[in-house]
């Protein structure tokens, strides 16, 4: 022994009063010469650590406010219970607990956000039962996701999207885990392609033979005359390539020609924007028939009454322009995509009546609408059972973007199955995300923080 040391440790009040304890340890001297320190403190376990002003008791205390309630939060509470500690005191007791061991759940949900859009992309990893944010990956490659798959043995199941990079991720890194593709996804992906279809037949739709609007202009008479010109060389057996040389066309552009084989379908119909009168179409046609000279104003009460929110302005230019007299004009591609992919029970009975005259007059997007139905039913019904028998029917069809569906479908072919049978989904994740997304707006509102998993396209509402 060499000498005394003198050490005062505060503990937790004790009926109101502050304790501080003073401690009289010995200070030994290390019999070993060649020992680096020749002296040393004695330690009391349980009483007083190595640099401890505090009792394990009082130390417990403060990170148990400091879990709770942070820094300057947690400093305030514990004033008022006699631990004078500033906010730095207390955030460093709470910094200086050992991290606890990473806990991986059996179920993952996976997808990426855009820190700068366009130029840099991050990858978050969830809990998929009780959605808590596990990891933040700095990139969304595969490479990435599988390592940190590897360091983390133990997941049997990852929610994900169609991309193809978190596959051969989750292959890679977990072969025995179960991927389970996110629904709504499958969904967009069919309704993407509904909307090539109603593209490439939009001339069952629209009516060209009227002659309104810009069917009668210069864009479309070099339409019929580039069309026209472009299969009888095709039928001469030029081919496309040279045919780009000879018009002087892109070589995309002659495939498109090539692919449409009436010229109805690369004219558009008329555009009009929709307008507030336009659910009191039948009714001012049928009065203006019933009475020619009826009053515009009478018009206007008679409207308001059926529930019309708009001004007389509008009502003036609406039947001036004669669209009270004109045939509805024909729906647009998009449109005509969103009301098949919505389910019959949300359409109004006046969309259901349009959407039965689109399919009465085309035979592709009746069949189309009725592998939807079946596709919507797989996956309400959690049938994924029959997913096989789905693709068959529809590469048996001559409907090719649907047909092109159901390849991308055999490719990803067991975690299609997973995510029309489990009770999994992605949509968790995609909460995460936007939350990351709407805090970002908050703290910086001229960032670039956006999913990409908000593409342009048609939503698949209702179903």
């Amino acid at each position: 022994m060499h000498g005394y040391h003198r050490r005062r440790v505060a503990d937790r009040r004790v009926n109101g009063l502050p304790v501080m304890i003073e401690l009289r340890l010995r200070r030994l001297v290390c019999i070993n010469l060649d020992c680096a320190r020749q002296t040393f403190n004695e330690q009391v376990p349980g009483l007083a650590g190595r640099y401890g002003r505090r009792t394990p008791g009082a130390t417990a205390l403060v990170i148990a406010c400091a879990l709770a309630l942070a820094g300057r939060a947690g400093a305030s509470l514990l004033a008022t219970i006699g631990f004078l500690l500033s906010r730095t005191s207390v955030l460093s007791a709470l910094m200086a607990l050992p991290e606890p061991p990473p806990d991986v759940p059996a179920a993952i949900g996976v997808d990426d956000f855009a820190i700068k859009r366009g130029q840099r992309y991050a990858t978050i990893i969830i809990d998929a039962v009780t959605h808590r944010c596990l990891d933040v990956l700095p990139d969304r490659l595969g490479v990435t996701f599988a390592h940190w798959l590897r360091q983390h043995p133990g997941v049997q199941l990852i929610c994900r999207d169609r991309s193809t990079a978190y596959a051969a991720g989750a292959r890679n890194g977990a072969p025995q885990a179960v991927q389970c593709a996110d629904r709504w996804h499958l969904l967009k992906n069919l309704s993407q392609a509904i909307e090539k279809l109603a593209l490439a037949h939009r001339g069952c739709f629209r009516d060209i033979a009227t002659g309104q609007g810009r069917d009668d202009g210069p864009t479309v008479r070099r339409t019929r005359s580039r069309h026209a010109t472009i299969h009888a060389l095709l039928g001469q057996g030029v081919a496309n390539n040279e045919i780009a040389r000879r018009l002087n066309l892109a070589l995309n552009t002659v495939k498109k020609y090539a692919r449409a084989p009436r010229v109805e379908q690369l004219i558009g119909g008329t555009k009009r924007d929709t307008t507030l009168v336009d659910p009191f179409r039948d009714h001012l046609r049928s009065r203006r028939a019933a009475e020619p000279g009826v009053a515009v104003w009478t018009l206007l009460k008679e409207i308001k009454s059926m529930g019309y929110q708009g001004g007389s302005t509008l009502l003036y230019r609406y039947l001036d322009q004669g669209r009270a007299e004109d045939a509805q004009p024909p729906p647009s591609p998009r449109r005509v995509a969103i009301w098949i992919m919505t389910d019959p029970a949300y359409l109004s009975p006046g969309r259901a009546v349009r959407l039965q005259e689109v399919l009465d007059g085309c035979l592709q997007l009746k069949q189309a609408t009725e592998h939807v139905r079946t596709f919507a039913d797989l996956l309400t019904q959690r049938q994924g059972h029959r997913l096989d028998d789905w693709i068959n029917e529809v590469r048996a069809s001559d409907l090719q973007p649907l047909r092109s569906f159901a390849e991308g479908l055999l490719i990803d072919h067991d975690a299609v199955v997973a995510g029309l049978t489990l009770p999994y989904s992605n949509g968790p994740t995609e909460g995460v995300v936007n939350k990351i997304i709407m805090w970002n707006q908050i703290c910086q509102p001229e960032s670039s923080y956006r999913s990409s998993a908000g593409a342009a396209g048609v939503s698949p509402v209702g179903l």
